[in-house]
């Protein structure tokens, strides 16, 4: 049985002369062979996954579910009502504009394809992207973005946008056509076109009385990259959760993540609670003092600042004290902000010495804090320590101490902000008096009517044009919300021009001189400005905060956050 195989055999290896040398070959021989075979085919695979991997590049893939996690609850999913955090996070999700701002300042179409700007900078004609719609299926027109300006204006509804579309004449030219004309330039006018579109179809059914009582403002239907699929609510029918699908037809293209789910959470001990538990991999609306918790547990915490600028405002006419630039001079150089910045802030924020975002006029030089040098400016200015350790100044017959209040918002930050602050001041001979309110009655009882010695309080720059409204001497008084009440004749000519001004480097030029002309005149003690906070999955990639100015800012790049990834030819990318 076994020898026609051997014959079968030896036929076989005498076919060539190859097989007839490894049939030769001996064990030893045989063995360098297989080893010297193996080499090559291993060298041959290295050098192809070379060649494979320098063709190859890893893009985002499709697909993912995202928990984030925020403090409140929402109310208005609606850009024209739109008040808190949450409802502004929802809507920024819901809803899209004719532009979207990006983290570095700059506008791209959203629902737009293109605008115009007429050569005196009051006309802007905008035109839509072809076949729009809505979450429904409805078309998205000129019809729609019309609609929603009027009722951003109409007084009845009470918009917190309106204020920025005063006098902003708003007309529809055809379905893809919307012109705006405005009675003034205004640069930052684009910042107004990023509101999100109402479907007319659905709200115009609706009186303007009506209009924030309806349903529709938490079954919200928009164009944005996120359509609701469903609303979590607890028995006592407040939302604990939105449930949030990708809108495949968006404008700019699917968002890479399938789902996002948004929950709830009365109070940042909750919201912190969940996070800890991994109920929830992303969290906005936490304090400096949480977000160093969660990230000495090992979660990691993306920051950047925030355009918002906290300091204290004096007012000369409750307090006459601060007549005397020198007393202003010295609790500024008394201060140890790095101290508030690293013990308060727990390092998520920024010392600053101008109302002016670090953003936009970039760092400045900060006088390091000094009791001494304090005590000295108020020696010099006449201002001496009495009997009782409280500095006092006489003139001519008339003693007067150096003491006043601060008054400021019932906050665990600013409540320690103050105290700190006290201390500072308790050092060179200056008692403070701590007055603290909740946000209801420091408004309209304190603000309002001006009734503060010296307010502990913080200003949100949305844009640029913002610093007209605090500064301005025109914006002294209620409803005005220079609450320095800061008068300058060049300082408000400077920041007439500035708001009118479209030139980016003239506008650059005319900020640095309205800097330089309010440190001068030290209108208020400048702090800090804080750092927003946002916990985020160390596995999320895409996520840009670096130009926050509103907690909902961190979705502009939503439709660019990704969890997974492919490797494909590079020859294929963007065929």
């Amino acid at each position: 049985m076994n020898q026609p195989d051997r014959f079968f055999t030896r036929d076989i290896f005498k076919k060539s002369s190859l097989t007839q040398a490894l049939h030769s070959l001996s064990k030893k021989e045989w063995y360098v062979f297989v080893i010297l075979i193996g080499f090559l085919i291993l060298s041959t695979f290295a050098i192809l996954w070379k060649i494979n991997n320098q063709f190859l590049v890893e893009i985002p893939a499709y697909g993912g579910t995202v928990h984030e996690g925020i403090v409140g609850t929402p109310r208005f999913v609606n850009p024209v009502l739109a008040l808190s955090d949450a409802d502004r996070d929802i809507s920024t999700l819901v809803y899209s504009g004719l532009m979207k701002k990006m983290p570095d300042g700059t506008f791209v179409p959203d629902m737009a394809e293109s605008y115009t700007l007429s050569d005196d900078g009051l006309e802007y004609t905008f035109t839509l992207k072809e076949n729009l719609t809505f979450h429904d299926g409805q078309p998205l027109t000129a019809n729609d973005v019309v609609f929603t300006i009027q009722k951003i204006k109409d007084p009845i509804i009470k918009s917190p946008r309106r204020l920025n579309w005063e006098g902003v004449l708003v007309e529809k030219i055809d379905e893809r056509t919307i012109t705006f004309t405005l009675k003034r330039s205004f640069a930052s006018f684009l910042d107004n076109t990023t509101v999100g579109i109402m479907p007319s179809h659905i709200w115009a059914e609706l009186t303007p009385e009506e209009m924030s009582f309806s349903d529709l403002n938490s079954n919200a239907i928009g164009s944005g990259p996120f359509q609701i699929s469903s609303i979590q609510k607890k028995s006592s029918g407040i939302p604990e959760s939105y449930e949030l699908h990708a809108f495949k037809k968006y404008a700019n293209g699917r968002a890479y993540l399938n789902k996002i789910i948004v929950h709830f959470y009365p109070n940042e001990k909750e919201l912190s609670k969940a996070v800890s538990s991994d109920t929830v991999g992303h969290a906005s609306g936490l304090s400096p003092a949480y977000s160093a918790e969660l990230e000495t547990k090992g979660f990691q915490v993306a920051n950047g600042v925030l355009p918002r600028i906290f300091g204290l405002y004096y007012n000369q006419t409750q307090a006459p004290v601060f007549t005397d630039r020198n007393v202003v001079r010295a609790i500024d150089t008394a201060i140890r902000k790095d101290a508030l910045v690293g013990e308060v802030l727990y390092g998520f924020g920024s010392v600053i010495n101008s109302p002016i975002p670090q953003k936009i006029i970039g760092m400045s030089t900060i006088t390091p804090a000094s009791y001494d040098d304090a005590r000295n400016i108020l020696d010099n200015a006449g201002w001496k320590i009495n009997a009782n350790g409280v500095r006092e100044k006489t003139t001519g017959k008339e003693t007067t101490l150096l003491e006043f209040s601060i008054t400021t918002v019932d906050s665990p930050e600013l409540t320690k902000v103050a105290e700190y602050i006290k201390q500072d001041l308790m050092a060179i001979g200056i008692p403070v008096d701590i007055r603290v309110y909740d946000t209801g009655t420091l408004n309209q009882s304190i603000i309002r009517p001006r009734k503060y010695d010296m307010l502990l309080f913080g200003q949100i720059i949305n844009h640029e044009s913002d610093l007209f409204a605090f500064w301005h001497s025109s914006q002294r008084n209620d409803p005005g919300l220079n609450i320095a009440q800061y008068a300058n004749t060049k300082s408000d000519k400077l920041l007439e021009s500035f708001i009118s001004e479209l030139d980016p480097e003239e506008r650059a030029k005319t900020l640095s001189s309205l800097h330089e002309e309010m440190k001068k005149d030290y209108p208020a003690i400048f702090l800090y400005s804080p750092d927003f906070t946002y916990v985020i999955r160390d596995d999320i990639k895409g996520v840009d905060i670096s130009g926050v100015v509103q907690p909902s800012d961190r979705f502009s790049t939503i439709t660019s956050w990704y969890l997974y990834t492919d490797r494909v030819w590079k020859v294929f990318i963007n065929n």
